[in-house]
């Protein structure tokens, strides 16, 4: 069977067809090879990343002043973690040429969790390796960022710091009221009478309250125990001392909180008698800040593939 020739408008329509699509195809290879560029670069930049966070050997240190920086919001999600502390507080500690160590300090405070190990740690290293600890506040240091400085051997403030805030505290908010006056109903199941507890769209239960209130006044007295054992006969306890207030550095000298005014490069030259200061502090290298947000990127997905799945937390 024979086939009739296209007409002019046909081969012309036949044409551009022909041009679109292999201009798409010319599209598609180009991002295809841009994707493939990026994430070898992506792989290259991880590689790198961890090879400049390998340890390097080391010749023997010259004598110095140890730094390990606290900065910043105390928490398992933040810089300032127990886990990146304690390494960084271990390595100052087993140099040899580290003299002292000391701990600078500009945090609002955080997890009492994350405060608590590192305090531990630093008792047990002073202990293990006989060194000073020494903690110098800038700015704040003020409730979990105080728990950690109460572990050093002396603490030392800026005239106008902030320091204290020895309280503990859990916050949220309430809508049942809100919700109300909207029209909006809470539908909530649960399984164990107390698995919604303090949810902020279900009312309040005097019972829970007195639950969560009892929680927080035995974390106060740990936290409280701390700052004694710390401090010991250095602080001058009243009334205000553990009530969650905080002072100013000079204040705080005057109430056994901290025990001078001065700075890092004071306490590493008049004090440690060590000027070089070295810092151990734990740094995020590239191939970590790439990982998280590739990381990021995956989990948002999850999220929204998990937002109508039953979650027991």
């Amino acid at each position: 069977m024979s086939q009739e020739p296209l007409n002019q408008a046909q081969q012309h329509l036949l044409a551009e067809f022909a041009s679109a699509y292999l201009a798409e195809q010319r599209r598609a290879q180009r991002w295809r090879w841009f994707w493939r560029l990026v994430w070898i670069g992506s792989a290259l930049a991880m590689v790198w990343g961890a090879m400049q966070s390998m340890p390097a050997a080391k010749a023997p240190s010259t004598p110095h002043t140890a730094l390990v920086e606290v900065r910043g919001a105390i928490d398992g999600g933040t810089e300032a973690n127990a886990d990146s502390l304690m390494i960084a507080l271990r390595s100052a500690f087993e140099d040899v040429g580290a003299k002292a160590v000391v701990l600078r300090i500009n945090s609002p405070g955080g997890s009492p969790v994350q405060a608590g190990l590192v305090n531990d740690e630093i008792r047990r290293l002073k202990a293990l390796h006989k060194k000073k600890v020494y903690a110098v506040c800038e700015e704040m240091c003020a409730s979990a960022a105080y728990y950690i400085a109460v572990g050093a051997d002396e603490i030392y403030v800026d005239k106008a710091s902030i320091v204290g805030s020895i309280g503990v505290l859990m916050d949220g908010f309430g809508f049942t009221g809100a919700m109300e006056k909207f029209g909006v109903e809470r539908r909530l199941m649960t399984a164990g009478r107390n698995k919604a507890m303090l949810d902020p769209f279900s009312p309040r239960k005097p019972e829970q309250d007195a639950y969560a209130q009892a929680m927080l006044d035995q974390i106060h007295q740990q936290f409280i125990k701390v700052v004694k054992d710390g401090r010991g006969k250095r602080l001058k306890v009243t009334d205000d001392t553990f009530s969650g207030l905080f002072w100013n550095g000079e204040e705080a000298v005057k109430q056994g909180l901290a025990d001078h005014l001065g700075s890092l490069d004071q306490v590493a030259r008049d004090v440690v008698k060590a000027e070089d200061v070295i810092d151990y502090t734990e740094k995020e290298n590239l191939a970590e800040r790439l990982a998280k947000r590739f990381g990021a990127a995956i989990g948002a997905g999850a999220v929204q593939a998990a937002r109508s799945v039953v979650s027991i937390r």
